[in-house]
């Protein structure tokens, strides 16, 4: 019998991607096929689904992530597939996965167990390529840089002052900082630059933030990539390089369609991390589900504090969105780690800490909620949990005035998230539309921050240097101060201190940088010691990866 989620995925069933258009009424001649269990849904029938009523928008999110696992990924895939079981009609709505964690530590985002997305080796690896074109639209754009330099710099870039890195799709620290242009006077003029990974790119952002190919090119054009020396901002449209970028991103915006194990259609599409950038998929590929699902799930990365509010903030904000109902995953071995537990001790019943971890589970169900987003508490059941163990889990969130229901679709696929589905449904049709954001535009930069960490962190304050203060300033006094904070934070705690677990309070959050993403239309805001160029373990998940005899991969997971 399968064990393992690369052995359940092997065994998989899946029918033509076809088939799986055909369930939400997307005919043949609009998918554009990528051998036959993918495909990327045309904008003409993206078009043409304008005056369609939306359906219902369900978010999956998490507590704060521990090395115990919480599973949001698998419980979206398990919500989707036993929505459709109880005569539902529904949609998932995934990021796609990077290369970066795959090959790291973190692993891939396709779900596990009998919750899956399929191919599972394809979405985890190269998929349809959109990482590479994004990739590689960002990095002509580095291009375009230096050679306008080279050429004579009629812009005036002041080299100390271009903004704009590159990137790679991988966990590479030896990236983080470099010396370009080195080798002599063909070469160019030597300057300091680095590499974030590709899903920490404003082009990622862009890319799931547009609604469409003339958005996109908007956006790109208002991307800032560097100050001249009296200071006035370098647009990426100064350098004419939003029509090229568009151009190598016009195939990869189209959604990906693939399907569930259970044969559920399942766009995935778009790849920004949660603790770095905005962690959500593609506005395109939810809107384009909404028009044609009466249930869409989503998940948004790491815990509730990063993916969720981002989510809420950020995607709903600028999308128009309006979510109908909030899921928060928890295990019972991940609230023993935030009550107090090793990873070497998860395995002894101990209902007290549980009870403990929930102080957890507790301050992310009220931050949801304080969005005016009904929310329920799934619990993802491991064979080893005790009944006297889940029994904690409801009595720690106790008063709350949410449900907490058992989940095994590791195990059972849709069959064992029925009670989850049909109480989700009727939350999700009960919603009277009370979604608000966590601040008004009009809050200062500094006040957003501010809110944020005092509101759903738990800090009593915020605190930054004389220079970074001097940063909120101009980007507030040159017209930016009305857009969205994208906190770029350990996504292990609620503080910046990725050993305080629990539900801190009192700490003080430190903003160490600002970036602005003009294309984007927010503001990342660098807090504590958070990487946007992330490192691999000292024992990389790559190292286990490998084909066999037969041809087929091993050890992705």
């Amino acid at each position: 019998m399968a064990k393992t989620d690369i052995e359940i995925a092997h065994k998989a069933k899946m029918e033509p991607i076809a088939d799986i258009g055909a369930k939400l009424g997307i005919a043949a001649e609009h998918l554009h096929l990528f051998g036959s269990t993918k495909a990327k849904v045309s904008f003409d029938f993206i078009n043409s689904l304008e005056d369609k009523p939306d359906g219902k928008l369900i978010l999956v999110t998490a507590i704060t992530p521990t090395p115990a696992g919480e599973g949001k990924t698998t419980t979206t895939v398990g919500l989707g597939d036993a929505l459709n079981r109880i005569g539902k009609k529904a949609a998932i709505c995934l990021r796609e996965p990077s290369l970066g964690p795959c090959f790291g530590m973190k692993g891939g985002a396709a779900g596990g167990g009998f919750a899956q997305v399929v191919p599972m080796e394809d979405i985890n690896l190269h998929f349809t390529g959109d990482f590479h074109a994004i990739g590689v639209a960002h990095n002509l754009l580095s291009a375009l840089i230096d050679n306008h330099i080279y050429w004579g710099n009629k812009l005036g870039f002041d080299e100390r002052r271009v903004t704009w890195r590159r990137v790679a799709d991988m966990n590479d620290r030896s990236l983080r900082s470099i010396v370009s242009s080195l080798g002599g006077v063909a070469n160019g003029f030597p300057r300091e630059s680095g590499f974030d990974i590709t899903a920490a790119s404003e082009v990622m952002a862009i890319f799931c933030l547009s609604t469409n190919l003339t958005d996109l090119e908007e956006r790109i054009g208002r991307i800032v990539v560097g100050y001249t020396r009296g200071r006035e901002p370098i647009y990426a449209r100064d350098l004419k390089a939003e029509g090229p970028m568009t151009v190598l991103l016009k195939e990869a915006l189209q959604p990906n369609l693939v399907q569930t194990l259970e044969n559920n259609p399942a766009f995935i599409h778009g790849g920004p991390f949660a603790n770095i950038a905005h962690g959500c998929n593609s506005v395109i590929a939810t809107k384009t589900a909404l028009k044609l699902a009466d249930y869409v799930v989503t998940e948004a990365g790491f815990g509730a504090d990063l993916g969720a509010e981002k989510f809420f903030d950020i995607k709903c904000r600028l999308a128009g969105l309006n979510p109908s109902a909030a899921v928060i995953v928890a295990t019972v071995r991940a609230l023993k780690m935030h009550g107090g537990v090793g990873k070497d001790d998860l395995g002894t019943e101990n209902a007290d800490a549980v009870n403990k971890g929930c102080g957890n589970l507790a301050r992310h169900i009220r931050n949801v909620k304080s969005f005016g987003v009904p929310v329920v508490v799934a619990v993802n059941r491991f064979s080893a949990d005790s009944d006297t163990e889940v029994a904690a889990v409801r009595e720690g969130v106790e008063g709350l005035g949410v449900e907490v229901i058992e989940c095994t679709h590791w195990a059972d696929g849709s069959k064992g998230t029925e009670k989850l589905a049909e109480h989700v449904a009727a939350l999700a049709n009960a919603c009277t539309g009370q979604f608000v954001p966590l601040y008004d535009d009009r809050l200062p930069l500094w006040e957003k921050v501010k809110t944020v960490a005092t509101k759903l962190y738990g800090a009593d304050d915020i605190i930054a240097d004389k220079k970074v203060r001097n940063q909120f300033t101009d980007l507030q006094d040159i017209g930016y101060g009305d857009l969205p904070v994208c906190m770029a934070k350990t996504q292990l705690s609620f503080s910046t201190d990725p050993n305080l677990k629990g539900a801190p309070s009192g700490h003080v959050v430190p903003i160490r940088e600002v970036r602005l993403s003009a294309g984007a239309g927010f503001i990342v805001v660098i807090c504590g010691e958070i990487m946007t160029m992330p490192g691999l373990p000292r024992v990389p998940s790559a190292n286990a990866i490998h084909l066999n005899k037969a041809g087929m991969i091993e050890g992705l997971f």
